[in-house]
């Protein structure tokens, strides 16, 4: 039955299909596939999706084919070729209709699919459930040019299941002209329009690559009204070669904000405050070490403007150097333990669509809702934010997800969005839980606990703080056990503290790199003496659970009792590339050069028993006190962080550190005092 649209509703483009940019041959897989439609088949019953450890047993992952999609084949990010007897699907990631999220988020329940063709074929479309079974729904022969229109609804999606369409040519072959899908929406709906913000710092090359990026689509993206960059470096964007021809081609969009560096919380906040202040819907934040897929910003206001309710939508991370391969399809907080967990068992971390596509890949059928969704792309709606406030005053480190989370205690949802994404240098080439960063870890997971946690004393949060102490004391990283210890300090000034110390803080950290070896990085490991020969120190593999405690107080001791070799200050007793180093193989050595996670370089790591008994005492004071207190501190958190997020409180503080700004200044009317400054 054709659904007509009325006075009250209309069809409305949802998602166009699109096709790589020119030169990014590597992420084919992610938009095409020349595989068949059977992409998994199973076995009797659903164990597999009961039982994850099962699956290997009950899965046959069948390959989609021999065959590939040629790059040539493309002819524009909306068209291409397909070849005599070849058969293409969309049953990709970008491509692929996210059925069910449209269907539990918004009110839309009767979609159709475009497609226009030229040439001799066949277009069949094809779903699959929450299990990932491929189900054939409807299929057209097309002839010369043609249309296919194809009327489906939304609602046997409640759990999962995305719609797709594939491409099969006949000996004379077959052109895809355009594709999409559209939505029959209440007719009065208009879009929602967007401040575009990206924080950055000392990277401009990657925001003028994304900037051009985005000024070559630019007839796809009326949403955004304001591109937004909060320069918070030295090497600074404007002055970058190719500034003035980027900024020509975005015809009067782009705006340069440059501040003091305060951290990824003070440049989002920052996003956020503009876009309240230019009177936007939403504001989509950035990372700026990331390549953008432009379709990507539609995809997210399109959805948002049809979610029933107020929604954050966020996209997903692609690996920037494995562009095939999907860090995480979403998140949740385990507040027990305060860390970020997957939200279900059949997930897994680092997917490469390469060697399982979509089709094979059961787990990526069932609909994932999330707490949060990393600020590498998330669009925020205004209207949450004038409610709940700005990005906590952090610096770095837990912005993100405490903010999902204070916006989900307040009735607001998180959607982690299919088939919109960044590609990101991926955690596994970083290292941020040694080094500098450590004291905005621990200080910051310890404050969304406070803020968030309901469990006694928080759970595991605080045992498991002292058994990091533990295991960075006897790995010989005092440098970063010194940001610990001055971020749980740090911990009783309370919030009012905390936007005064964000302009501050890293530097006071990073003057402290002289008195630690184990933070003075050098490029090359013929600067360190040579190691001495002989064996490798330390187990390769970590005690179990059985052995650890017996084999903690042991190498705790010794690190305590014993004096290090006298020539470890000298000379290194080998050389640990970073894959190796643990903190077990570690606390076996005396002396050891260490290289980093990012390959750039290495560190000598010396063991001071000096070092680990003052540290351990210190640590071991404070987490007493932070125990006894927990209770009067939490409750002095969530009673002061309403003034701290506040948009009187942040333009206070960009009122003291913005330098230059391309286009308004912060506004003219002044801030009521903050409570702590009366």
């Amino acid at each position: 039955m054709t659904i007509a649209p009325t006075d009250d509703r209309r069809w409305k483009p949802l998602q166009r299909v699109i096709l790589p940019y020119d030169g990014q041959t590597d992420v084919v897989p992610l938009y095409v596939d020349a595989g068949t439609a059977n992409g998994i088949r199973l076995v009797e019953d659903d164990t597999a999706y009961r039982v994850p450890k099962a699956r290997a047993d009950k899965l046959n992952l069948v390959s989609s084919s021999a065959a590939e999609a040629h790059y040539e084949d493309f002819l524009s990010r909306d068209a291409m070729t397909v070849r005599p007897g070849q058969h293409i699907s969309f049953g990709t990631y970008f491509n692929a209709f996210p059925a069910s999220y449209w269907r539990r988020w918004t009110s839309v329940r009767q979609i159709r699919l475009v497609v226009t063709t030229r040439g001799q074929g066949t277009v069949v479309v094809y779903k699959t459930n929450a299990r990932g079974s491929i189900q054939r729904v409807s299929d057209r022969r097309v002839d010369g040019e043609a249309t296919a229109t194809f009327e489906l609804t939304l609602k046997p999606f409640g759990d999962g299941g995305w719609y797709w369409f594939d491409l099969n040519a006949s000996s004379e072959g077959l052109e895809l002209v355009e594709a999409q899908w559209e939505g029959l929406v209440e007719a009065r709906e208009r879009s929602g329009t967007v401040t575009l913000e990206i924080t950055t710092m000392n990277k401009p090359q990657f925001c003028i690559d994304n900037a051009k990026v985005l000024a070559n689509s630019l007839d796809r993206l009326e949403a955004v009204r304001e591109i937004l960059i909060v320069d918070q470096g030295t090497d600074k964007v404007r002055d970058h070669p190719d500034f003035p021809e980027v900024a020509a081609a975005l015809g009067g969009r782009l705006r340069i904000v440059e501040q003091t560096n305060l951290g990824g919380s003070g440049g989002f906040a920052r996003g956020m405050f503009e876009a309240l202040e230019s009177g936007h819907d939403y504001v989509l934040l950035l990372d700026d070490d990331v390549m953008i897929e432009p379709e990507s910003v539609t995809r997210l206001v399109t959805f948002a403007d049809q979610c029933r309710t107020p929604t954050i939508v966020g996209g997903h991370m692609f690996d920037l150097y494995n562009r095939t391969t999907l860090h995480t399809f979403g998140e949740v907080v385990d507040l027990y333990r305060v860390q970020p967990a997957l939200p279900h068992d059949d997930m897994d971390l680092g997917h490469d669509f390469s060697n399982s596509n979509l089709r094979q890949t059961p787990w990526l059928h069932r609909r994932t809702d999330v707490d949060y969704n990393g600020w590498w792309m998330c669009l925020i709606p205004t209207s949450v934010i004038r409610e709940i406030g700005l990005a906590m005053p952090v610096f770095i480190k837990w912005d993100d997800s405490e903010y999902g989370l204070r916006a989900r205690n307040a009735g607001y949802h998180t959607v982690s969005f299919p088939g919109a994404a960044v590609w990101h240098v991926s955690w596994g080439d970083k290292d941020d839980l040694v080094g500098w960063q450590a004291y905005f870890h621990e200080r910051n997971r310890t404050i969304t606990a406070l803020l968030h946690s309901d469990a006694p004393k928080s759970g595991r949060v605080l045992r498991e703080s002292v058994q990091n102490d533990v295991k960075h004391l006897v790995s010989m990283q005092y440098f970063t056990q010194r940001g610990r210890i001055m971020a749980l300090e740090d911990l009783f000034d309370g919030p009012e503290s905390l936007h005064e110390k964000l302009a501050t803080k890293l530097p006071e950290i990073n003057a402290l790199r002289a008195e630690y070896p184990d933070a003075q990085i050098k490029e090359d490991v013929d600067e360190f003496p040579t190691p001495k020969a002989g064996r490798l120190n330390g187990p390769t593999v970590s005690p179990s659970k059985k052995q650890l405690v017996p084999w903690a107080l042991k190498t705790v001791t010794r690190q305590l009792l014993k004096a290090p070799a006298e020539d470890s200050s000298v000379r290194p007793e080998g050389f640990l590339a970073h894959r190796d180093n643990k903190w077990w193989r570690l606390a076996g050595y005396d002396s050891v050069v260490v290289s980093n996670a990012e390959g750039t370089g290495a560190s000598w790591y010396q063991r001071r028993p000096d070092y680990l008994r003052s540290m351990l005492a210190r640590a071991t004071r404070l987490h007493a006190r932070l125990f006894r207190e927990w209770e009067q501190l939490a409750a002095r958190y969530r009673a002061g962080m309403p003034e701290a997020t506040s948009i009187d409180a942040w333009r206070r503080t960009f009122g003291r550190h913005t330098a230059f700004d391309s286009g308004r200044t912060i506004g003219d009317r002044a801030p009521e005092p903050l409570e702590s400054e009366r």
